[in-house]
């Protein structure tokens, strides 16, 4: 199994989930520093030309929240998802896709505001509209996610991996999510599991992570 990454990009939520998981696997760098991402090569793989692909065997598998799940489904002894057909696992089904539609996809506007105007100079309030939405977005997590301590109650599943990564992704918004106790409180619990510890690290990914 073969995981094409770049630190801190999205590729960290399956990074985070095949080092939870425990089995072999291979890291391989695409070099956004070097627009390595759009060469021929990784194109073949990932047409959209974006980070992460997962290589497991036969299979390529692309969009961050799919190979997630096909993680989750392939070694259900991880317990990084609940059993099929439960009505946790329902739930666990409503977070990866709210996740991975509606604050992954607005942090897109935020981090590449030039992406979405024709004039350069209306891209600074792109940004500052997304992060009025981001804002509002991580309000109504953090009141979902009320006493915890995950997003499934007692139960911690690939979504508090999910949602983790979004939390760092914030750490430079104006009011980052980390400064709401109830997410601070998730990632800190997050951190604390030796699988993170050894994703960050084998990252390069420093302190302050969130």
């Amino acid at each position: 199994m073969i995981l094409h990454y770049y630190p801190g990009n999205a590729s960290l939520l399956p990074h985070f989930m095949l080092r939870e998981i425990g089995r072999p696997f291979e890291l391989r760098l695409v070099d956004r520093t070097r627009n390595e991402q759009k060469s021929a090569e990784y194109l073949q793989l990932n047409p959209g030309g974006l980070i992460p692909t997962l290589v497991d065997g036969s299979l390529v598998l692309f969009e961050t929240a799919a190979i997630a799940l096909h993680l989750a489904d392939k070694y259900p002894d991880a317990g990084l998802a609940p059993p099929f057909g439960s009505s946790d696992r329902a739930q666990f089904y409503k977070w990866m896709v709210h996740l991975t539609n509606t604050p992954q996809a607005e942090f897109r506007a935020w981090f590449y505001p030039h992406e979405h105007v024709s004039d350069e100079a209306a891209a600074p309030s792109v940004k500052a509209a997304a992060e009025i939405r981001l804002q509002a977005m991580f309000a109504r997590i953090e009141a979902q996610l009320g006493e915890g301590p995950w997003l499934l109650g007692e139960r911690f599943s690939a979504a508090d991996l999910f949602l983790f990564m979004l939390i760092r992704w914030g750490r430079s918004m104006e009011v980052p999510p980390r400064s709401r106790a109830g997410l601070m409180a998730l990632a800190e619990r997050v951190l604390e599991r030796p699988a993170v510890q050894e994703t960050l690290a084998a990252e390069g990914i420093e302190s302050p992570f969130v």
